[in-house]
């Protein structure tokens, strides 16, 4: 096969969801991305050396993205010969979820930049470093995209995808009751409808 679909999984997932997406693209090499970068930084030397070693002999290639997965494909693979990119939940605005979360855990900008990182009581590790990359470094992606977001999305407002979707031309696909976290069997049939639909 000459064509190629790229999956990047978000935070705690996993390449071999890749395996999910082979059914669909029957006329594709469906290929889990199997990335250990934590940060966008470690992304942006990652993933072009990653892309380039799977996607080199293929002349079309998609990405499928899921979450934080969406944002470090944004953040490093902008230049990428990519055709489409299918995102599912993804981290469009990086600074607003970081300020929400410290809004969220009681945490002033003052004290992240005196601590440098704040253990919070729901898990995640608040960085003044991650935070100050993200404000210097803006999210450019002209690749044709399309968006598939859940009503309940308890990370990202429908307002901020709402934006973000006009600011990049892309679909936006609202999953009435979906969550940020598509798991469930009517919540992963409405995503493969979705799919199916864009084909």
């Amino acid at each position: 096969m000459n064509k190629a679909i790229i999956y990047i999984h978000g935070k705690g997932g996993s390449l071999e969801e890749a395996a999910h997406y082979e059914p669909l693209f029957n006329d594709h090499d469906v290929i889990g991305f199997d990335y250990t970068s934590q940060f966008p930084w470690e992304a942006k030397e990652e993933f072009p050396t990653l892309f380039d070693a799977v996607c080199r002999n293929y002349e079309s290639v998609a990405v499928i993205a899921n979450s934080i997965g969406a944002y470090f494909t944004m953040n490093a693979l902008s230049e990428k010969r990519i055709e489409k990119a299918y995102f599912i939940s993804p981290v469009v605005n990086m600074e607003k979820l970081i300020t929400d979360m410290m809004m969220w855990a009681n945490v002033t900008e003052d004290e992240l930049h005196t601590k440098k990182e704040i253990q919070t009581d729901f898990g995640e590790t608040l960085s003044w470093e991650y935070l100050c990359y993200v404000r210097e470094h803006s999210i450019k992606w002209k690749i044709p995209t399309h968006i598939l977001y859940g009503e309940k999305d308890n990370l990202t407002d429908y307002e901020t995808m709402s934006y973000f979707s006009n600011q990049i031309d892309a679909t936006l696909t609202v999953m009435k009751n979906g969550e940020h976290w598509f798991h469930t069997e009517k919540q992963m049939e409405f995503l493969d409808n979705w799919i199916i639909q864009l084909i």
